[in-house]
């Protein structure tokens, strides 16, 4: 908690560097967390439950966002798909949009069932940090030294995260898991039990003789 309560004050600072405040934008932002923090947890607990690979859960899942970006492009996306043109450079560009956009899901997907909704979090989190740093380390830009601040801070309570993480997986790891358990005791409990059965089939046997 103190690991992610660190990673989500340096993302803050470090991706907020408007001061301006709108109430719009803010419950648009703050509508989207429950449909989009569910998603997570919906999308990882099927993987790993129903042992899925990430293409079968963009094909079981695909068909109903597909429903769903239409229903809000004629509202959300002015003036529509028909008025737009749709000249070679800009129906290549809109492939490789969607060829990009493919790619990042799929990859979301694969991250989502090799770990978890809140590691998944993290991770999108460590992309935005290492951009921005990028953009000040390539090309020059200049967020403002409390946004790279953020940026490290940020970073320092994903690297203490993973850390947690990995500490944790090396001690279930360690650990016997519950069906082998399981099974030892079953085991445990019939060797006596198939004992004693021979015995009586033994002494069966003697007394018909």
């Amino acid at each position: 908690v103190v690991a992610l309560a660190v990673v989500s004050i340096g993302a803050a600072v470090a991706t907020v560097t408007d001061p301006q405040f709108n109430l719009f934008g803010a419950c648009v932002a703050l509508s989207w967390i429950i449909p989009s923090a569910t998603s997570k947890i919906l999308w990882s607990s099927l993987q790993q439950r129903e042992n899925w690979t990430a293409l079968a859960l963009m094909w079981k899942t695909t068909p109903i966002s597909l429903i769903c970006l239409l229903i809000m492009i004629p509202t959300l996306d002015p003036p529509g798909a028909f008025s737009y043109s749709w000249n070679y450079i800009n129906t290549s560009m809109i492939l490789i949009s969607g060829v990009s956009g493919f790619l990042l899901q799929w990859s979301a997907a694969l991250a989502l069932g090799a770990t978890s909704a809140i590691s998944h979090v993290v991770l999108g989190q460590f992309k935005t940090c290492v951009l921005l740093l990028g953009n000040y380390y390539i090309f020059g830009s200049n967020p403002g030294t409390t946004s790279i601040c953020g940026a490290f801070v940020a970073i320092a309570g994903m690297s203490f995260y993973t850390y947690l993480n990995l500490q944790n997986g090396k001690l279930k790891s360690g650990k016997q898991s519950p069906r082998k358990v399981h099974d030892q005791e079953t085991k445990d409990i019939n060797v006596p039990m198939l004992l004693m059965d021979n015995l009586f089939n033994f002494h069966g046997i003697f007394i018909s003789e």
